[in-house]
């Protein structure tokens, strides 16, 4: 998902698609990043909306806002003119340009012209302002980024913008003239800061939306309208002089008529931030030319962040070259439109803590540095000096978990405490088995100090499972080995560490466990076998009892034998069967 964007903010960041690899800070020109949690955010209140990271973020994480259903909505309002920078022969194949404008029409509007023609009364205008300005150097103010920038982070410098309208602009107020101050006017090129220009509040009403090249191809497809199958025509109006030649470095000059030669001590061409910056530092020394032509992006407007397709700036600067030179028109209207003039003031940054030595010595000692000699200055972390970083981190913009070297020194020393806290015994060896270095566990398992460092490891152990993996027979070995000189019974895992002609062994210390495992052995043992005798005994008691048992039964059976042989004895003696059974009884009396 994105970070929710502020109101009139232009670009944001997708979280979804940050990988915390810090290249938006590196690359952002003003440092207008908030890294918090891992996380960057663009700061609206800091942004030049110049479009640098979206154009240099590697995981395409950094966006700027999509206004494609408003121009619609003004498109549907009718009456709407599309104004098409003078890049756009960069953007498309050489047997689109003809079909763009028929594109643009399917689209809904009315009017399709080139912003070219306002770029030639931009162009015209500056001229004037330096010709009025002779004794100072003045800036071109055709490129937003540059001017926002120098508002914003050099308020003391505005005066050296010339005040021209941009070429964007100039065709606006042309286009008012011509179609009337209520038709719609889209403008569509490169650029993603030109969004923030049509919405400063003294170019209110002159643009009404402004696209990329990116959102017209959004566009077009949405619409299902295919390039191949628009027929050819053209724009509604053609642009004068070699303006078409504007959005490449020098374009603006030359349309202006004014050398360009790379050796004239009067002028100079320069574009990317840090020939900007430098060339505004000399701007009030005596090397410094009268009129520079500076533009934000490296090779002009043909790199803009809303441009898209596989081509390389050399390539769409050749394009450029191709459609300027097979319709340059040399003449031009030398009266100017009114209104071509604006004016720049500084703007301020918002109100941040003051920041003192002693807050910047608190950071740089967290990160580990006090010292000058500990401070590399690496710019790994995107800010220029660990200084900047650390103020940065005063100011909310940074972390210190920023600083490369930091978290490297914190990763090596976590390393160092696991390994030597590692209940684990751990060795290194060598090429050659030779001990290169050991933990405590290891010292305290096979009862060594470091004086066996740089010893074959046969010192301390059968050396045979090391030297089939210097061998290259395995590359890793698992198995349990029993240390009879120490006492010792081990789970050892063996394997050669991969880049390194070095080895490493973990040893397992499961000599408790195997004792444990034996005493339960013979435990076992030892209680299979009582179970046994009692059970024999119970068997043999059993069998006594069945003896006993049998001789009393036998016995008994002779005793009641003998009884009943008495019996029958004592009844033949009183003559027949008598009733009684002994002397008392006397029969039965009536």
């Amino acid at each position: 998902m994105k970070n929710e964007p502020r109101a009139g903010q232009i670009v944001f960041t997708n979280k979804a698609r940050c990988r915390d690899c810090n290249r938006c800070v590196r690359v952002c020109p003003v440092k207008a990043i908030r890294i918090t949690g891992g996380q960057a955010y663009v700061e609206p209140e800091r942004c030049i909306n110049c479009g640098t990271c979206i154009r240099e973020c590697p995981q395409g994480a950094k966006s700027f806002r999509n206004d494609v259903a408003v121009a619609e909505r003004l498109v549907a309002s009718g009456g709407a003119a599309a104004s098409l920078a003078p890049s756009f022969p960069g953007e498309f194949e050489a047997w689109e340009l003809k079909r763009l404008p028929s594109a643009l029409r399917r689209l809904g509007f009315a009017f399709v012209a080139e912003t070219a023609v306002g770029a030639y009364f931009s162009a015209l205008k500056t001229r004037e302002l330096a010709a009025g300005a002779p004794d100072r150097s003045l800036f071109c103010s055709a490129c937003p980024a540059v001017v926002r920038y120098v508002e914003l982070y050099r308020g003391g410098d505005t005066d050296l913008l010339a005040g021209a309208l941009s070429p964007m602009l100039a065709h606006a107020r042309h286009l008012r003239d011509k179609l009337g101050p209520k038709a719609p006017l889209v403008f569509i090129g490169p650029c993603v800061t030109k969004k923030a220009e049509a919405e400063r509040p003294e170019h209110n009403g002159l643009i009404d939306c402004v696209l990329t090249f990116a959102e017209l191809r959004e566009w077009l497809a949405r619409s299902g309208i295919d390039l191949k199958d628009c027929e050819e025509s053209g724009f509604d109006e053609q642009p004068a002089g070699v303006s078409r030649f504007y959005p490449l470095e020098g374009g603006g000059l030359r349309t202006a008529a004014v050398s360009i030669d790379p050796l004239e001590r009067d002028t100079l061409l320069v574009s990317g931030f840090e020939e900007i910056n430098e060339a505004m530092d000399a701007a009030r020394s005596e090397a410094s030319p009268r009129l520079v032509e500076p533009l934000f992006c490296r090779h002009g407007c043909i790199a803009g962040a809303g441009t898209t397709g596989g081509r390389n700036v050399f390539e769409r600067r050749a394009a450029v070259l191709a459609w300027a030179a097979q319709r340059q028109d040399t003449g031009g209207e030398e009266v100017l439109p009114a209104g071509l003039e604006t004016a720049f003031s500084p703007d301020s940054l918002p109100a941040g803590v003051e920041i003192t030595a002693e807050m910047v010595a608190k950071v740089l000692e967290r990160t580990g540095q006090v010292r000058e000699e500990d401070r590399l200055n690496c710019g790994s972390c995107g800010y220029g000096s660990c200084r900047e970083r650390a103020e940065a981190v005063i100011r909310g913009l940074a972390e210190p978990e920023m600083c490369i070297p930091y978290m490297r020194r914190l990763a090596e020393q976590r390393k160092d405490r696991i390994i030597e806290t590692s209940p684990n015994g751990i060795v290194i060896l060598d090429e050659r088995l030779q001990i290169l270095s050991m933990n405590p566990a290891f010292r305290r398992f096979f009862l060594c100090s470091e004086a066996v460092s740089g010893r074959h490891i046969s010192t301390l152990m059968d050396p045979e499972p090391f030297e089939r993996l210097a061998a290259g027979r395995e590359d890793k070995i698992e198995m349990t080995a029993q240390h009879s000189r120490y006492n010792l019974i081990c789970r050892q895992i063996l394997y050669r560490l991969p880049g390194e002609d070095q080895f490493v062994g973990i040893f397992v210390n499961i000599t408790g466990s195997r004792e444990s495992q034996d005493r339960l052995e013979r435990l076992r043992e030892q209680t299979l076998q009582q179970a046994r005798e009692l059970l024999e005994h119970q068997i043999g008691t059993a069998q006594q009892i069945a003896h006993f048992l049998g001789e009393s039964t036998a016995r008994g059976q002779v005793l009641v034998e003998n009884i009943l042989r008495l019996a029958g004895d004592s009844r033949d003696n009183n003559g027949g069967a008598g009733k009684g059974f002994g002397p008392w009884d006397t029969g039965t009396s009536k």
